[in-house]
């Protein structure tokens, strides 16, 4: 069983916000793969379903972005998630949009969301999907940015690295992480289809 969690904060007045990529990724990753029943279950938003031979919960936690470990612990105990199987998905202030990264492991740097988890959980050692939400405005305070919404001209590129961040999950469900390292963090354009 994998759990891919997209971070963020529930409501509407946040949906849009830069903030909200984790969120945003995993209602792309639902609807590309036609889901759509939403339910509750420890502190979260879930779907179940199978990819290939393997179960698979998409989640969104409702606890705010700041306490998002608390949910995350609370779904990889009720459904014994290792944390090899854990997938966050979140926004990156240090890359722009348009660029993604995906890592096997790693320090939560200074993303409130990422310290909760690693803190709730005890390790540091699970797959995530950084997405880019920047370059940020010199004269912008980061904490005010990144609850800005996407604007509409960036809304087209936001799609684009939303296909890209369900490829890069895909991959890491299906065994081949490195493959989608090596596909994603290339400085090159990463073709969709891909296949490392």
């Amino acid at each position: 069983m994998w759990l891919v969690v997209g971070l963020g904060n529930p409501g509407s007045r946040y949906h849009y916000t830069r903030h909200n990529a984790g969120f945003l990724a995993v209602q792309s990753i639902a609807k590309a793969w036609h889901l759509q029943s939403w339910t509750r279950s420890s502190n979260s938003k879930i779907i179940k379903t199978k990819k290939g031979s393997k179960g698979v919960i998409l989640a969104q936690p409702l606890t705010f972005m700041n306490l998002s470990g608390l949910a995350v612990r609370d779904l990889m105990s009720h459904y014994k998630i290792k944390p090899d199987n854990l997938i966050v998905i979140y926004d990156d202030l240090d890359l722009d949009l348009g660029e993604i990264r995906v890592r096997a492991q790693g320090s939560p740097g200074t993303h409130k969301g990422m310290q909760s988890i690693i803190q709730a959980i005890g390790t540091q050692s699970f797959p995530r999907v950084r997405i880019g939400i920047g370059p940020k405005p010199d004269q912008q305070d980061a904490s005010q940015y990144v609850l800005s919404e996407f604007c509409e001209e960036e809304k087209e590129k936001l799609g684009r690295v939303l296909e890209k961040t369900q490829r890069a999950v895909e991959m890491t469900i299906a065994g081949r992480l490195p493959a989608a390292m090596n596909v994603f963090n290339s400085r090159r354009k990463a073709p969709l289809s891909e296949e490392g």
